[in-house]
């Protein structure tokens, strides 16, 4: 059962790194994260080499889950970018993805297609038509348990007060958690935080090179923040490893170079459990089953 809540209720803040696949995940875990953030933007950079501008689906990111899932115990929390439609398909997409294995479930207020929180020319859909997906949202989880965050994208399309306004119906609504996207200084962080951080858990996200000042846990607690996500750093931490791996293989021609920034053959079976995998695997041998004279 997920612990989430729990976690939320402890007075420490909660850092949720990206993940986009089982190994992501599993080493995630392996560091000591309890809680992982599933990244609709880390899906697209990783598996389509795209951007977050509204091309993964409900279903690959349920797969992705699901796949996830089968690997790590953590608590997840899946970006369902704006539910994948209206009211009824934000319960399809709920009812899916808590089936497939999810701690929290993020809808944002976006109109599709929708596109990063941190690039310009967003549109929204009507405060109303938000809240009746929230209520949607609410109705279908079959557990609560499974936390239901709200997103407002609306400071960068009508401004910081119109995003508070926003924040405040979804909150009344009934989410789990507010997410109020890109503020843009630490002053708006903290009137954020001051006008709903008694009332909900806040969630504030990371993104190097955003619009957000880049904070660490501490500041953010001391803000007033319960949960933070960084989604999308190791895609960006990978992506320039990738970089430099691949220049430094073109140009040498072997990866004798960069062995001290790889892990070896068995040094990665290790981290992914192959021994243990192949132990079990033995347990069922035909040659234990094997009718005997």
């Amino acid at each position: 059962m997920s612990k989430l809540r729990e976690r939320l209720r402890s007075g420490e803040i909660v850092v949720a790194p990206g993940v986009y696949d089982g190994l992501s995940a599993l080493v995630a875990t392996q560091a000591g994260f309890e809680a992982l953030y599933l990244s609709g933007a880390s899906i697209a950079y990783t598996r389509f080499g795209r951007s977050d501008i509204g091309l993964v689906s409900m279903t690959e990111v349920a797969d992705t889950l699901g796949a996830i899932r089968e690997r790590v115990e953590t608590d997840i929390i899946v970006d369902a970018d704006t539910g994948f439609g209206n009211a009824l398909n934000v319960q399809r997409t709920v009812r899916l993805f808590e089936r497939n294995g999810a701690s929290g479930i993020q809808l944002e207020d976006q109109a599709s297609p929708k596109r990063c929180g941190h690039l310009d020319g967003k549109t929204l859909v009507s405060p109303a038509e938000m809240v009746g997906k929230i209520k949607a949202a609410l109705d279908a989880r079959t557990s609560d348990q499974t936390l239901i965050v709200a997103r407002t994208d609306a400071i960068a399309v009508e401004g910081f007060d119109a995003a508070m306004e926003r924040a405040a119906r979804y909150m009344e609504a009934g989410c789990d958690m507010l997410f109020v996207e890109a503020p843009q200084s630490v002053d708006e962080m903290r009137t954020i935080t001051s006008r709903f951080g008694n009332r909900v858990p806040l969630l504030a996200n990371m993104v190097e090179g955003g619009k957000t000042p880049l904070l660490s846990a501490t500041d953010l607690a001391e803000i007033g923040y319960r949960l933070v996500i960084f989604p999308g750093g190791l895609t960006r931490a990978l992506a320039h490893c990738m970089t430099a791996y691949f220049a430094s293989l073109k140009q040498n021609g072997t990866t004798a170079p960069f062995r001290d920034q790889m892990l070896d053959f068995a040094a990665l079976n290790a981290l992914i459990g192959t021994p243990e995998l192949l132990a079990q695997g033995r347990q069922y041998d035909p040659s234990r089953y094997e009718d005997r004279p």
